[in-house]
């Protein structure tokens, strides 16, 4: 029998998760919790959440391992992604077009998909630039904003350090880039509009996951 321990944070809510893959769920993965994983005696590993900053980040000799022993890791999203794109040729499985970014070089940060959450319940408090990137890309073939506007939302958005990245103090940081019609229009429209790819990977990881154990979840 499969035993399967997925690490999972703000990219996905966990009552959602449960919906797609049953799993043993764990928080957002920190250096040395893959061995750890392993020491349970894991099959398949879901890395999708990992710490970044607060503590020290999964480390590449920790998935190797795994995978020397046999268990399949999976990676995307976020932590997930950024670390099967760099071990992908070893046998790591990523998954998702964030995975794919970061494999063909268009992404290269992992400031990329930091973000700051709320470590009780897990709600993010502010959006990763990946995000928003899709974000104002959704916006701009919408016609909601231009394209100076697209560059100059991205650009501010770069600016902030990752904690501070929130759609209101994307626009403000943009000063007159945007005139006041556009900046109340966006805004408003980024209540539906927002894209949320992070959530997008996780789940289309927990699919791949069901689809090869072949568990029959949704």
């Amino acid at each position: 029998m499969q035993k399967i321990i997925v690490f999972l944070g703000p990219s996905l809510e966990q009552s959602e998760a449960e919906k797609i893959l049953s799993a043993e769920y764990r928080p957002p993965a920190k250096r040395g919790d893959l061995l750890a994983a392993a020491g349970r005696g894991a099959t398949i590993i879901g890395l999708i959440d990992g710490v970044f900053h607060q503590e020290s980040a999964v480390a590449h000799r920790e998935i190797l391992a795994a995978v020397k022993h046999g268990i399949t890791v999976i990676g995307a999203s976020s932590m997930g992604a950024l670390r099967a794109a760099e071990m992908d040729t070893l046998g790591m499985v990523g998954i998702g077009k964030i995975y794919r970014m970061y494999k063909s070089g268009e992404l290269e940060s992992d400031d990329e998909v930091a973000l700051v959450f709320d470590p009780e319940s897990g709600i993010a408090l502010s959006e990763p630039l990946i995000n928003i990137r899709f974000t104002l890309k959704r916006a701009q073939g919408e016609g909601i904003i231009d394209d100076s506007v697209h560059d100059a939302l991205l650009a501010s958005a770069r600016s902030l350090f990752y904690p501070k990245r929130t759609y209101g103090a994307i626009v403000s940081a943009a000063g007159d880039a945007l005139d006041e019609k556009t900046r109340v229009r966006f805004l408003d429209w980024v209540f539906t509009g927002a894209c949320d790819q992070k959530r997008d990977d996780a789940a289309g990881a927990l699919r791949y996951i069901r689809d090869i154990t072949g568990e029959d979840k949704e």
